[in-house]
């Protein structure tokens, strides 16, 4: 038999040193943090998207390791109610696996890719710069010219209009680019007033027939099962996706951007 206060000695030692060790869970968060500060550098310094939504690593970073130096400190978790510790991590865990199968849902369509002798091309519009189309706009531009020199009875919808810090509508920066490179005035039609992805498909089906007419959609891979779940949610009866590529640097980047857009998009069931 151990004296009760031997004993009591034993038991304070046994927990001092699991003290002295890092729980995985903070460690894990760590290392996430760790992650998403490199990422939100590299994006900061080497990739230029156009918009801020980059700074979201830079919050997931803070918050990572606040998280982690949190959970670092055994007295502060357990001083949570065991119930509210229970909570948090089911909802943690919804709410990873959530995550999951959207970004699998937006894979699905990576490599999307529509038969031939479509009716109607519509190109989704994309950031205009005084040198031209950006990275992401020429990417499906470049996309959409490979479908059309195939397909030369296919007409094709430029739809995009025109930002604070555009020099002209995407519209007709598209329109110039598919001319410059051969495709005929007459099989292009304009649509300059669309402001996002909602409006770029429901102003599009202005010039065409979407209820009768075989349409492509040409966006990026990482937005491409968003638009055809808007295209069909407005009533196009008969559409593809087309996928072009993104810059590799900006993947993680815009999966995590489009993780939000498709929440929003079953949420409040409209907009986008």
């Amino acid at each position: 038999m151990i004296p009760l206060e031997k004993s009591k000695r034993v038991i304070y030692l046994d927990r001092r040193g699991a003290r002295g060790r890092r729980p995985v869970a903070a460690v894990s968060f760590g290392v996430l943090g760790i992650l998403c500060l490199t990422y939100f550098g590299y994006q900061f310094l080497f990739v230029n998207t156009g918009t801020r939504f980059y700074m979201i690593w830079g919050l997931m970073a803070a918050g990572c390791g606040g998280i982690s130096f949190f959970l670092a400190h055994r007295a502060w978790v357990e001083k949570i109610p065991g119930w509210l510790r229970r909570t948090i991590q089911v909802l943690f865990g919804m709410g990873v696996a959530l995550f999951l199968l959207v970004e699998g849902l937006i894979l699905s369509q990576f490599s999307a890719s529509p038969g031939a002798g479509a009716d109607v091309c519509i190109i989704l519009g994309a950031q205009m710069k005084e040198t031209g189309p950006s990275d992401v706009l020429q990417r499906r531009l470049d996309k959409a010219l490979e479908y059309l020199q195939a397909n030369p009875e296919t007409l094709v919808v430029v739809s995009g209009g025109q930002g604070d810090n555009e020099p002209v509508t995407e519209a007709r920066g598209m329109r110039d680019y598919l001319v410059a490179r051969g495709i005929t005035e007459e099989r292009i039609l304009m649509e300059d007033d669309s402001t996002d992805t909602w409006e770029n498909l429901d102003y599009s089906a202005r010039l065409i027939d979407k209820k009768e007419d075989s349409v492509v959609i040409v966006t990026n891979n990482f937005h491409v099962f968003r638009a055809l779940f808007i295209a069909e949610k407005q009533g196009y009866q008969a559409v593809q996706g087309m996928a072009a590529s993104t810059h590799r640097g900006n993947v993680l980047n815009n999966l995590l951007r489009e993780f939000f857009g498709v929440m929003k998009d079953f949420l409040l069931g409209k907009r986008s």
